[in-house]
């Protein structure tokens, strides 16, 4: 096993995270160590861009960040790291609906199998460790067909009105794609776990984090997709008609989010939260694609085709119940965080932006 570490130093306790080269797992790692954490980040370094946040952790917290370069699917790299941590926050994944379409075994071993690992590893040599994870809004499915949507004001909206605050945790569960069913796979393990063999864990169904340090792409990071492309003066592609609705949260409030369940674990273990902007933060393709217009001083050159099988025509996260479990609600506005994302993109290389014109809707 390739190791890349600057060993951790101070007695604060010692936070494992899987994926944390990752944009949201990087971020996270940020925070730990800035405010005395020990960080041990286990990550493939396969995704781009996480050897640059690997190396910016390292650089700004090199005391703090230990970066173990290993697989979720290698039990034995995965096992002693958990045997010494005292939490585990798990975000290694498979993260793209299409690459799960080209190769669900690989989704299936990465997102299931690899879950069960890190959970069985807690199991067997950690139990009192507590473990969170990153799920997703895509365990619900679809959700609304396109017949029980309305359009107003350039959105979409449900008609059913019982959903004006998001879609809730009580929601039926309804995997779609292998993404969805691998994810969804998880999911349930990490909340069955704490049933059964009574580990402390917490899953939080995200939907779209945005902000530094997430290189987007057509698969995933939908918004850093958005800008790169404008900022670079190359066409969008959108499939379907703009009018679908995501709720977007800027990543410094995920993180908040994050470290506030770490610290009540006590409290709010064995529970399944979602986690995203809310109906404050929705925002549709169209109404993206404006906000960047305005911000550039120039519009986007966007360039619509036909939906794709599976798409949700509308996503809100409700999250009246993260809120009142963590004392937690998003504080940066859709307009403040996009502005800090740009900021941070327009600082990349012009030759960073993706080669692929198409754009696809991903939480």
């Amino acid at each position: 096993m390739n190791v890349m570490r600057l060993a951790p130093t101070g007695p604060s306790r010692r936070v494992l995270i899987t994926g944390g080269c990752g944009f949201l797992g990087c971020n996270i790692a940020a925070e730990l160590a800035a405010r005395g954490n020990d960080v041990v980040i286990a990550d493939n370094l396969a995704r781009r861009g996480a050897r640059e946040n690997a190396e910016w952790l390292l650089q700004r917290h090199g005391d703090h960040i230990a970066v173990e370069v290993t697989d979720i699917r290698d039990e034995s790299g995965l096992c002693p790291l958990v045997a010494g941590a005292d939490a585990v926050m798990h975000l290694a994944a498979q993260v793209a609906v299409t690459t799960s379409l080209q190769d669900p075994l690989e989704d299936f071993e990465i997102n299931a199998r690899g879950t069960l690992n890190v959970l069985e590893a807690v199991r067997r040599h950690n139990p009192d460790a507590p473990v969170i994870m990153a799920s997703t809004n895509k365990v619900y499915g679809k959700l609304l067909e396109e017949q029980h949507v309305r359009r107003s004001d350039g959105r979409y909206e449900p008609a059913d009105k019982r959903l004006a605050q998001g879609v809730s945790e009580h929601a039926a569960l309804d995997f779609h794609s292998p993404y969805g069913c691998s994810k969804g796979t998880a999911d349930q393990y990490v909340h069955d776990y704490a049933r059964v063999f009574g580990l402390r864990t917490l899953v939080l169904r995200m939907s779209c984090i945005y902000g530094p340090r997430q290189f987007g792409n057509e698969d995933q990071g939908w918004i850093a997709h958005f800008l790169l492309r404008a900022l670079n003066d190359q066409p969008i592609t959108i499939y379907g008609d703009g009018y679908q609705v995501r709720d977007a949260l800027f990543v410094d409030d995920a993180v908040d989010a994050w470290l506030r369940a770490l610290d009540r674990i006590d409290d709010i273990g064995g529970r399944i939260f979602n986690l995203g902007g809310g109906p404050s933060n929705a925002v549709s393709l169209r109404e993206m694609l404006s906000l960047i217009g305005e911000m550039l001083g120039r519009p986007a050159d966007v360039r619509y085709a036909d939906w794709r099988p599976g798409d949700q025509p509308w996503y809100v996260s409700n999250i009246d119940t993260i809120a009142q479990a963590l004392a937690w609600k998003p504080q940066v506005p859709l307009p403040d965080g996009l502005r800090a994302l740009a900021h941070w993109l327009d600082q990349r290389p012009r030759d960073f932006a993706p080669a692929a014109p198409a754009w696809e809707m991903r939480a």
